[in-house]
């Protein structure tokens, strides 16, 4: 990731939950394919922030894959941290942080699908 002098990085998160009944047929057919989709509406909605800031949009899908641009960008943080600390174990901090954020997510959709009765022997 190349620095771009004056310029602020501002970054946007996007979770997509490739389970939703919106997306799961599309979703079946390529791997990253809603995180591309939802880097493409990021871009969009905040257009406008490109000309004064580097806009670096992350999707991530609940299974899983995210969209190519925040690789570069975890690994040139990481390697940032590592450098600052010295601690060569943060180098996949990141990645791993990012992956139980994503597990807890996965579990509260689950734990929403289930229908919950009043009368025990329903």
């Amino acid at each position: 990731m190349t620095q771009v002098p004056g310029k602020l990085l501002v970054w946007d998160v996007t979770v997509v939950s490739t389970t939703a009944e919106y997306y799961v047929a599309a979703a079946a057919r390529e791997r990253g394919k809603m995180a591309e989709m939802a880097v493409t509406r990021k871009c969009q909605k905040y257009s406008e922030l490109s000309t004064a800031h580097l806009f670096l949009p992350i999707a991530v899908e609940t299974l899983g894959p995210t969209n190519d641009s925040p690789y570069k960008f975890f690994k040139v943080l990481s390697r940032k941290i590592t450098d600052m600390s010295g601690d060569s174990r943060k180098d996949s901090f990141l990645y791993q942080r990012l992956s139980v954020i994503i597990e807890r997510c996965n579990v509260a959709l689950f734990r929403d699908t289930f229908t919950m009765h009043d009368d025990p022997d329903l």
